[in-house]
């Protein structure tokens, strides 16, 4: 097996542990609410990372940014917690669909806040994923619930943490801006998870270490995937996610997606396709 095919297993590998982990949270947040749910992700995240990072820490933690490191972190803790909360109220698939409109919102800020160009064909794209957006929350409809637009906050979040990330990227260690994201959100959620708390059924605890487990081998995963193969070659494989969020939310949650949700989605992917192809003839 080649390099570049192990890359494309473990990527896909991390997404199908990240569904797996998402899956987990829809069923326990009803029972134990959502902060709890995010702070057994972050603390098995920090975990892994600690462990993988205790031969060089004293290196790993140098930042030549530490504000903008704790804002990233902040990004990426608010957008992760944001698509929980998305899919404790929504369908798995219809919130998976929304959060996949980043990659087309990271295009657009990078022309805002970065100066990169944007061209005729990516503002298309962006419209395009944009309008794919609005047909599954249907803003018009009878359908139509304020808790879809949540998991768009967690894209926008999102968006916001991948281009701080790429602001530090070129001066700082990966394992640096790693180690920030989880210790950051590790610690904020540490402090406040006590007044949340509520005591786990043997079930729901099981369920968070579910959470903790598959978002730590979906993080280990990704880190593998990228140190064998190019991001720009490795993204598309992500919208896998979508995938795996359809099937649990159909097997688990009885969750069937209706044709507008399914067309929304197609209509995102296709935009988001567009978009990374156009970045990669740019690249080349």
């Amino acid at each position: 097996m080649t390099l570049q095919s192990r890359a494309i297993l473990l990527m896909i590998a991390a997404v199908f542990c990240f569904s797996i982990m998402d899956a987990g949270v829809k069923a326990v947040t009803p029972q134990v609410g959502v902060l709890p749910a995010l702070w057994a992700r972050y603390a098995g995240q920090m975990l892994l990372v600690f462990l993988l990072v205790l031969p060089r820490l004293k290196q790993v933690t140098r930042t030549r940014y530490p504000r903008l490191q704790v804002l990233r972190s902040i990004l990426l803790m608010s957008a992760t917690g944001f698509f929980f909360t998305g899919i404790s109220l929504i369908p798995l698939t219809d919130a998976a669909a929304l959060m996949a409109t980043n990659p087309v919102l990271i295009t657009l800020g990078a022309a805002l806040f970065l100066g990169e160009r944007l061209g005729p064909r990516r503002v298309v794209g962006i419209v395009v994923a944009l309008f794919g957006a609005m047909i599954i929350i249907r803003p018009d409809s009878d359908v139509f619930s304020a808790s879809a637009l949540i998991p768009l906050a967690a894209a926008v979040c999102y968006s916001g943490y991948a281009l701080l990330t790429r602001k530090v990227g070129p001066d700082e260690d990966v394992w640096t801006s790693l180690f920030y994201t989880g210790l950051v959100g590790t610690v904020i959620l540490s402090l406040a998870v006590p007044f949340h708390w509520t005591a786990p059924t043997v079930s729901d605890a099981g369920l968070m270490l579910l959470i903790a487990a598959s978002g730590t081998l979906g993080q280990l995963a990704l880190i593998r995937s990228f140190s064998m193969g190019e991001a720009a070659m490795l993204a598309p494989y992500a919208y896998a996610g979508l995938v795996f969020a359809t099937i649990w939310g159909i097997v688990f949650f009885a969750e069937i997606p209706d044709r507008l949700t399914l067309l929304g989605a197609t209509v995102i992917v296709g935009a988001g396709l567009y978009v990374w192809h156009r970045e990669r003839r740019k690249s080349a």
